[in-house]
């Protein structure tokens, strides 16, 4: 079977056991601090998991995309060098929330594995391991399913910790989790390596293809495992490794889905395939580049554009090392488009940008080598000794992508050898804080739970009668607060907007009889909407009936700021290009900040027009539709989802000007177009590689910013004597004579220049039969005392001249050596020792240099420092 027939067979059969089948999420975890990338197929499900979220369907079944190469889950170093490791992987899942456990879940994957109607794998070629004291498991595997006592293992816990083991699985150090049973295939005797739990496990012989979690407890922070009251299920079958076994071949990389990638990279490479590993890496490296480009990660130093840029760039050097030349990786795009892309069409829709970006981060590479070539050349030359420290071998791997085997073959040409042992202790020192910044570090049951939803009415009210559902002060449920105390309030019911979306949280106040709440923000968990703030007058209590009133004025304002941001999103679509997609937003009743993807900054005549479209549909005043629909049809229906944001099985479709815009929202928004009143663009730049922000305001800010841009306008022609309408002419006339002034200027200064050179060629002392000549100039810029040392270069002969001053409060700092003088007497040199002893730096070439510093009171010992100095090096 191929892999592609092996995803749509997994989907169906579970389907027809009464599983939603349920998209792939993006690669960019919605509203999970605790992950860097999606790495499995429960990710998704996670808030199902811990009782946050319920959904119209208890039974799921999906083909997940992963990305395993930064964080606590990173296999990039193994990647192209063993069987199984991959940047990027599917994984196959069927899902349950309190519905079925343990029978059913080991009873679907036997049948799905083994039964000639799907995958038909013989029966004793599997094995399974159980965690050691999962009876119940154990007696399901061989007493109803028939798995011989022989072909199962008990794994008990093998890490170094109770329940740390190969068969628990946990969610983090608190919260949900169980034993996990694990099916593996053995490939055969030929094949070296053991059965699970033994010495040789690691071997590739018995490889594991399924993996059936039960999460039946819930651990709290002092380790004691508490039964949860609906035991779920979470399993997990990676796609290439079961196509490599259905395809009777032992590695990945063999199978029908990775043969074209590898056949693609050699042709883009022009090299052939002889099972080079380093034609594997870029092969699975595409994958995950592709994907993550798709789903709106770019280059960047930082966080997941970070992880990016590593993987193309490893990707770069392997393809280097097989001998490629100029760019290559982004001509294998099209190949993944083919293989993946009717199961992922964002693969389609982004494939001219994905290939952009891959090869604009291919040629910027290409010049990062070169700039690391010459940081390598710097450091080698002031190096002491004959090895190369750890830490700049790091440096260069690490900040400019350079390769260490390149660093080691330069290094090797001048008989250095390579602290090797330094270098792997800052890599594991890298790993250590990224294993850090990404692990789960949460306390699940610290997390506010509440059952019951609450029901939203702020999309038709802005005030409401309430029950108070619960308290909380300090993350621990309270009876009631006192005045005085800051705490959470959760209602039955709310008018209140739960922050999402980019949208601010509503504030305003809840209000009894005896009691008032003013609530600062608001927020959600789950169904439940939570009103954080302060009691300000009497006491509140749980049970207690109160009216809800938002802030009207607030709400209105960022209303119409979150509509504006819909229509800038589709201009810029329009304007730039399909490309553009969102990468984070802020709307409040102030401003809307808009963050998108794009290569380059945005053109004013792009900004004017941007501007123009989105006040062309305020105009024309159409109403702001919403619909409700399931996310299939929202998606027919050619709904964009926004960044960041998960949605449930029915969508909230917001439409405005008929189909201009058209998007997922559940936020609050405008009735009509014209209420937005007129959109400004105040600010635009970029805040990451390849991400643009735009800021803008609406309304009355809009009105008010208008007007003070009037005033200061006003103010401007009023200083050049002029009016709005000859302001223009008046400001050129203004610079033009300003110019010749400056030009007059530098003459002046020339002339003065040319006096004092004359003088201080006398002053020039003579060492070892070359003149020198250190001497102050205050008063000068760099570019003035450059053409001094040009003058006296020529009155002096062989000379070596270091001229410095004070300008503007700095110290400037120029020297040059006659031609004849260079080889031996470097500019650039003594340059480096005279801005050091003023507190700066500076360098340049053997005969011309350049620096300042910040110390004035040490500028005559720095040009002191030009006779020994010249001495030493004659």
């Amino acid at each position: 079977m191929k892999s592609a027939e092996i995803r749509e067979a997994f989907l169906r059969f579970f389907e027809e056991q009464g599983h939603t089948r349920v998209a792939s999420s993006s690669l960019i975890p919605g509203n999970d601090p605790t992950l860097l990338f999606t790495n499995a197929g429960m990710n998704q499900f996670k808030d199902c998991f811990l009782g946050q979220e319920k959904r119209a369907y208890t039974r799921a079944v999906s083909s997940q995309k992963c990305v395993r190469a930064g964080g606590k889950h990173n296999d990039l170093e193994n990647v192209g060098y063993t069987a199984r490791h991959h940047t990027f992987f599917e994984m196959l899942g069927n899902f349950s929330f309190g519905d079925y456990f343990k029978r059913d879940a080991i009873t679907y994957a036997w049948e799905f594995l083994t039964s000639e109607q799907w995958l038909g794998l013989p029966k004793d070629k599997l094995w399974v391991t159980v965690y050691a004291s999962d009876d119940e498991a154990y007696d399901i595997w061989t007493k109803t399913i028939g798995v011989p006592a022989e072909r199962m293992v008990r794994i008990g816990d093998n890490k170094g910790a109770p329940y740390a083991s190969d068969n628990f699985w946990t969610m983090g150090d608190t919260g949900p989790c169980g034993p996990c049973t694990e099916i593996f295939y053995d490939h055969g005797a030929e094949i070296w390596g053991g059965p699970p739990g033994s010495p040789e496990e690691d071997g590739d012989r018995y490889i594991e293809i399924w993996n059936n979690v039960f999460m039946q407890f819930n651990r709290t922070a002092d380790g004691v495992l508490h039964p949860l009251p609906a035991p779920s299920v979470d399993t997990g079958m990676g796609l290439e490794r079961v196509s490599a076994v259905l395809q009777h071949v032992n590695s990945n990389y063999e199978i029908d889905l990775f043969q074209s990638l590898l056949a693609a990279s050699a042709k883009a490479i022009g090299c052939t395939y002889e099972g080079q590993a380093s034609l594997k890496v870029v092969a699975d490296h595409i994958r995950s580049c592709g994907f993550l480009i798709a789903d709106g990660v770019l280059p960047s130093n930082e966080g997941r554009g970070y992880v990016l840029r590593r993987i193309i760039r490893r990707a770069c050097r392997h393809g280097n090392k097989l001998g490629a030349n100029g760019s290559f990786f982004y001509q294998i795009v099209a190949a993944l488009v083919a293989e993946m892309g009717d199961a992922f069409p964002e693969l389609k829709n982004q494939q001219a940008h994905i290939e952009r970006v891959l090869k604009g981060e291919e040629e910027q590479f290409a010049k990062t080598l070169e700039q690391g070539l010459k940081i390598l050349e710097q450091d080698l030359a002031e190096l002491k000794g004959s090895v190369v420290p750890g830490d700049v071998i790091f440096k260069l791997y690490d900040t400019y992508g350079f390769p260490m085997d390149l660093t080691g073959d330069i290094a090797r040409e001048r008989e250095l050898t390579l602290d090797e042992a330094g270098f792997e202790r800052e890599m594991n020192a890298q790993r250590e804080r990224a294993r850090s910044a990404s692990s789960f570090g949460l306390d699940y049951n610290a997390l506010i739970k509440v059952d019951v939803p609450t029901e939203f009415l702020g999309y038709t009210d802005h005030v409401g009668d309430a029950q108070v559902v619960a308290l909380y002060k300090d993350g621990a449920a309270v009876e009631q607060l006192h005045e005085g105390e800051q705490g959470v309030v959760i209602l039955d019911r709310t008018p209140f907007y739960g922050e999402s979306g980019g949208q601010v949280g509503d504030r305003g106040y809840l209000q009894s009889n005896n009691a008032r709440f003013d609530v600062r923000d608001t927020t959600k968990t789950g169904g439940a909407f939570l009103h954080h703030g302060v009691v300000v007058l009497g006491d509140l209590r749980k049970g207690a009936t109160l009216t809800a009133q938002v802030d009207d004025s607030l709400q209105q304002a960022t209303a119409l700021n979150h509509s504006a941001t819909h229509l800038l999103h589709a201009a810029l679509r329009q304007v730039l290009g399909e490309h553009v997609q969102q990468k984070g937003s802020l709307v409040d009743s102030q401003r809307l900040r808009f963050d998108f993807s794009h290569f380059e900054s945005i053109k004013p005549e792009q900004i004017k027009a941007l501007e123009d479209l989105v006040n062309e549909h305020v105009r024309k005043n159409t109403p702001v539709q919403t619909e409700e629909m399931d996310i299939e049809t929202a998606k027919q229906k050619g709904a964009m989802a926004l960044f960041g944001e998960k949605y449930g099985d029915r969508v909230r479709v917001l439409t405005m000007g008929g189909d201009f815009s058209v998007e997922l929202c559940g936020g609050i928004h405008a009735k009509r177009t014209g209420d937005i009143g007129v959109f400004k663009i105040t600010s635009e730049g970029g805040v990451a590689s390849g991400v643009r922000r735009i800021e803008a305001i609406t309304g009355a800010t809009a009105l008010a910013w208008l007007n003070q841009a009037e005033e200061q306008l006003k103010e401007a022609a009023q200083l050049v004597k002029g009016s709005r309408d000859n302001l223009l002419d008046k400001l050129g006339a203004v610079l033009e004579r300003n110019r010749l002034l400056e030009k007059q200027l530098e003459q002046l200064q020339a002339k003065a220049a040319s006096a004092a050179g004359d003088d201080l060629s006398a002053a020039a002392v003579e060492v070892k039969g070359t003149k020198v000549l250190a001497a102050r100039v205050d008063g000068q810029d760099g570019k003035a005392l450059l053409a001094l040392v040009d003058q006296l270069k020529n009155k002096l002969g062989e000379a070596v001249i270091l001229l410095g001053g004070v300008h503007e409060d700095k110290v400037v700092l120029v020297a040059g050596v006659t031609k004849a003088l260079s080889a031996r007497v470097k500019a650039g040199d003594l340059m480096k020792q005279a801005a050091a002893a003023v507190g700066g730096k500076g360098g340049g070439r053997p005969d011309m240099a350049q620096g300042g510093g910040v110390d004035a009171s040490a500028l005559d010992s720095a040009l002191a420092l030009a006779v020994p100095f010249v001495e030493q090096g004659l």
